[in-house]
């Protein structure tokens, strides 16, 4: 619908008019209508027709729900807790990190990472084999150090050094470990 009078009054009546068929969806998903209270006013002039009792034809179905945003949300709103974990109080939060944090103790020595099957030290089993010899039942490496072990052949004077002459073993020296 346009408009081209030069009344900027008309102009904005018609846009208010183009807004609100819009918000309302043009006869299409807008808000349930109802009869205006009349608190025992009557309108002066034609009189318009009571509104039927009469139930929509039945081409169109009956609207139960108002698709509007603020229904919308109201459904989010409905379905949050079953989204959502529930809510712990403090006190709860405590106790379950308190059963988390298992006590730990740090522990020293010097024991050999075995090579695992893909040719890297295994110190898992090393840290878990020194928690076992202090009284514990497992543990994590916490430092490692690395050693250079070669055969005597090495000493011979004028000798190539070959490849499988030396190799390198890792130690677990300190592990954390627990009961």
């Amino acid at each position: 619908m346009m408009v081209r009078s030069g009344n900027p009054a008309a102009r904005l009546g018609t846009l208010t008019s183009a807004v609100l068929l819009l918000l309302l969806g043009a006869g299409g998903a807008g808000w349930p209508q109802s009869a205006p209270p009349t608190l025992g006013l009557q309108e002066q002039g034609p009189q318009a027709p009571p509104p039927s009792s009469t139930p929509a034809p039945s081409g169109a179905p009956a609207r139960e729900e108002n698709p509007g945003l603020i229904n919308e949300m109201g459904k989010l709103f409905d379905k949050l807790p079953s989204i959502l974990p529930p809510i712990k109080s403090p006190s709860e939060t405590m106790n379950d990190l308190s059963r988390l944090a298992k006590p730990a103790t740090m522990v020293s020595g010097r024991v050999a990472c075995p090579v695992s099957s893909n040719g890297a030290p295994d110190c898992k089993q090393a840290a878990d084999q020194l928690c076992v010899s202090k009284g514990y039942k497992e543990g994590k490496s916490l430092n490692a150090d690395s050693a250079e072990k070669c055969s005597v052949k090495v000493l011979i004077p004028g000798r190539q050094r070959k490849p499988d002459d030396c190799r390198t073993d890792t130690f677990v020296t300190s592990a954390l470990c627990q009961n």
